[in-house]
């Protein structure tokens, strides 16, 4: 199993429910993609992120599909347009 995840720290908090209703467009339509969880702080503390998003595949090989498969591609594109920063995790487990 190969787990992807992102934390994104909008740069308007307005845009919360359209960037996580973009993310959420991903479920069942990357065939590589087993598994989409995406939720929002609770804390707001001053070192949260606004959103999380989990990702996870068979494997690498099933992760690359994903990187640049084209329904991917504009999520990336709309998400780096309203985030402020990121960070992001990738493991086997």
């Amino acid at each position: 199993m190969f787990t992807h995840v992102v934390l994104f720290k909008l740069k308007d908090s307005g845009d919360l429910e359209t960037a996580v209703s973009t993310l959420l467009t991903l479920k069942n339509n990357v065939p590589t993609l087993k598994l989409i969880e995406v939720g929002t702080d609770v804390i707001h503390s001053e070192r949260s992120y606004d959103i999380a998003l989990i990702t996870r595949f068979d494997d690498l090989d099933g992760y690359k599909v994903y990187a640049k498969h084209p329904n991917h591609l504009p999520v990336l594109d709309y998400m780096r347009s309203v985030v402020e920063t990121a960070v992001a995790v990738d493991f086997e487990s």
